[in-house]
């Protein structure tokens, strides 16, 4: 059954219904399975792990795709902004905005031409260059002309861009998928603030921690149900650490009771047996007669089947009750890890840049890092964070004389791009570890691997075929295991795309990293996670160096 949005008229409350929705994609993969929920008015966060099917909910929300069963309801028209936004670099800023019509008729009327389709195509939205404009001073986007094309934004530009052409339409539903990857800290509060002034329906799937605080309910989508917590990410978190507390407890007393079930089980056979060996023992001494014998027998059998039945049944249900808490504990398991080879001693010399000119044209003067320091590198969308990187990493030259000397790594390192292209997708996760660590032996890289959760024959599963969680998890299994062991790592904007539970597992594979760190993000609450000891900041001019203010709201 296909999705069934209502007219346009002022929305109801709940804006969003999915009744036993159903997805599987045509070769077979299932995705959702009997899902039912209702969404309301106001900032709805939704969460769940990597794989959960948060993005094809939102897109079967969006009519983009068709239930394999159940239905969708929309009170309203919908406006859906996809993670993997792609936009035609030769498009002009006002046709993203869908303005290019009525402007260019409002145009025409002011240069003199009176015609009835004129008129027609601008229709009510004779303020539309004003409230265009005034929507993308909100969003910071005030400088861009709406005569430019999109190849002339950064790709952060471009997220707000499409964002800012939903607002416009005035959709009752708003759909956000990921939006704030790729934006700076001031471009994440614009957004933030656009999204509180929307009046209708906004459901965001983000692990933006910032964003997912101001929302006003948390919807979590795990093993195809949904639940609603009321309040932000704090309190959603709250809720389920109280939840899982309880569903420990249960755990262990089902486990207790289980244990003394089994334990009558086995008593009640032990008697059984006793009796037996006491039946046949009379009979040996020629206490009892075979037909006194055969009765007493077939008596003590009735007796011990009905006790070891009843004790049966108990267990069973013992272990049925173990079974239901089992499933309510979560699997988050923490990733730990230590990692000695990648220690870096303190004021042993780990990087030195001198007069070096990015690409971008920025100039870094005089930079050195000495031992385990922990740096944070900020910077707004375009400043040049992943030049750099790339820079430092080799993968760029700097430009300029001296160029050739300009950058100088004096420690094994490695580098972590935005893309994850670091793996072989054709090769499995333990060839890969086996390229970038060829001393090692198979049973070291296995034991390893199971230290990132992939155990026996998930080590043999091919890269290509891994989730987006997988995959960034053996990629940074990949680089913390290679030999050399890196005593410098630099990570591009890491948890873009990471679920909530990645992104602390990170945090707690870093946490035994004992290297020098070199991190590129605009997630300050993963930043803080870090202990960073260092902060730079770049711009198109060069690097400064200091800790930042922090952003407020």
């Amino acid at each position: 059954m296909s999705r069934s949005p209502s007219s346009p008229s002022p929305s109801p409350s709940p804006s969003v219904v999915c009744s036993h929705l159903s997805f599987t994609w045509p070769e077979g993969t299932g995705v959702l399975a009997d899902v039912s929920c209702a969404l309301g008015t106001g900032r709805t966060g939704l969460v769940g792990d990597n794989g959960s099917g948060k993005s094809t909910l939102l897109r079967l929300i969006a009519g983009q795709l068709t239930p394999t069963s159940g239905t969708v309801r929309v009170a309203g028209e919908v406006g859906y902004l996809p993670q993997d936004l792609t936009l035609a670099t030769e498009r002009r800023v006002d046709e993203v905005l869908g303005i290019a019509g009525p402007r260019a008729a409002l145009h025409a009327i002011e240069a003199g031409d009176t015609r009835p389709e004129q008129f027609d195509a601008i229709g009510d939205d004779w303020d539309v260059e004003e409230r265009t404009r005034a929507l993308l001073d909100q969003l910071g986007l005030g400088r861009i002309g709406l005569d430019r094309t999109v190849g002339q934004v950064s790709g952060g530009e471009a997220v707000l861009l499409s964002l800012a052409a939903l607002l416009l339409a005035r959709p009752q539903v708003l759909l956000l998928d990921e939006p704030t990857n790729n934006l700076d800290q001031a471009a994440r509060r614009r957004l933030s603030t656009a999204l509180a002034g929307h009046c209708g329906a906004v459901i965001v799937v983000s692990h933006d921690r910032q964003l997912l605080e101001r929302v006003d309910q948390i919807a979590e989508l795990r093993s195809s149900e949904v639940r609603v917590f009321t309040g932000g990410l704090s309190a959603y978190r709250s809720a389920v650490a109280i939840e899982q507390e309880a569903a420990t407890r249960s755990v262990q007393t089902a486990e207790a009771q289980v244990a003394r079930e089994k334990k009558e089980l086995d008593l009640a056979q032990t008697r059984q047996a006793r009796s037996v060996r006491y039946g046949k023992k009379m009979y040996a001494d020629n206490r009892l007669d075979k037909t006194t014998m055969q009765a007493k027998k077939r008596s003590a059998q009735v007796a011990a089947g009905k006790e070891r039945g009843v004790h049966e049944e108990r267990l069973t249900a013992a272990r049925e009750r173990l079974d239901r808490a089992e499933a309510l504990v979560r699997e988050d398991a923490p990733l730990r890890l230590d990692l000695p080879a990648t220690t870096v001693h303190p004021g042993r010399a780990v990087l030195s840049l001198r007069s070096v000119q990015l690409r971008t044209g920025a100039v870094i003067d005089t930079v050195d890092v000495h031992g385990p320091q922990r740096i944070a590198l900020l910077g707004g969308n375009g400043a040049g964070k992943t030049t750099l990187l790339r820079t430092i990493s080799g993968r760029l030259a700097p430009v300029g004389d001296g160029a050739s000397n300009a950058v100088s790594v004096r420690v094994p390192m490695r580098y972590l791009p935005q893309r994850l292209d670091v793996l072989d997708d054709d090769r499995t996760i333990a060839q890969n570890v086996t390229r970038l660590a060829p001393t090692a032996n198979d049973n070291e890289i296995r034991a390893q691997l199971a230290r990132f959760f992939f155990r026996g024959a998930r080590a043999e599963q091919r890269v290509g075929t891994l989730s987006g969680g997988e995959r960034f998890r053996a990629t940074l299994a990949a680089l913390l295991l290679a030999d050399p062991a890196p005593q410098l790592l630099m990570l591009d904007e890491p948890t873009n795309s990471l679920d909530l539970a990645s992104v602390t597992q990170l945090t707690q594979a870093l946490a035994g990293y004992r290297g020098a760190l070199i991190v590129a993000s605009h997630d300050r609450a993963f930043l803080q996670e870090l202990g960073i000891t260092r902060w730079w900041t770049l711009d198109g001019e060069g690097l400064t160096e200091g800790r930042p203010e922090e952003p407020a709201g």
